[in-house]
Order: C-alpha cells, then structure tokens, then sequence
C-alpha cells in the first residue's frame, strides 16, 4: 500500500506565494517521476510541474519563473513554491508519482488527493 498525502493550500492574495508538500508513505522501493498537476473549475487537469530522479525539471508556461518543483528523495516528499501567484492559478493542486514497489520492482503511478489554491484579492 503506499499514500501521497498533500499539504501547504490555502487562500492567497495576488502576488503572494504559498508552498505546497507532497509525502509518499508505504511500501517504496524507488519514487521515479514526480510531479504536479493542477485542475480549476470546469477545466480539465493540466500538468504544472515535474522533476526527474535526476532532478531535471519541466514547467507548463504558465507558472515558468514563478514556480519551483523540488524534491528530498531522503523523505519521498516532492514541493512546488509558488511565487506571484495569480487569479488564474486557483485550482486544485494534485501530486503524482512514479513508485517501483517491491518485491517485483514495478513502476505504478500514483496520486495524492489535492489541495485547493484560491488566489483572491
């Protein structure tokens, strides 16, 4: 069994910044991929942010500069900082990982449950 459990939503004013964690628990070999993906209201979900084993990452162009996608591969935890947040960045923010679990090795995918993020003056 493994569990992605967020945190760090809330409600922000234009410009402000807010910090969102993501924490893998369970049975983990190794954690892959690991990314952020975000859907507002009526929206499909897109992707935000993702960051390699390696640490190489990628942004969608909407948040380039003004968000950061980490990793501490020590605590399964992946982050994005977000920095000059604005109106259109409400949504919810959901974790996805690429999790080899034992004993066979094999990469599954998997999901946290989402955090809102309301921008609002």
């Amino acid at each position: 069994q493994v569990q992605l459990v967020e945190s760090g939503g809330g409600l922000v004013q234009p410009g402000g910044s807010l910090r969102l964690s993501c924490a893998a628990s369970g049975s983990i070999l190794s954690i892959n991929a690991m990314g952020w993906y975000r859907q507002a209201p009526g929206k499909q979900r897109e992707l935000v942010a993702t960051i390699t084993s390696g640490s190489s990452t990628n942004y969608a162009d909407s948040v380039k500069g003004r968000f950061t996608i980490s990793r501490d591969n020590a605590k399964n935890t992946v982050y994005l900082q977000m920095n000059s947040l604005k109106l259109e960045d409400t949504a919810v923010y959901y974790c996805k990982m690429i999790i080899a679990r034992p004993p066979s090795h094999y990469e599954y995918q998997y999901w946290g449950q989402g955090t809102q993020v309301t921008v609002s003056s």
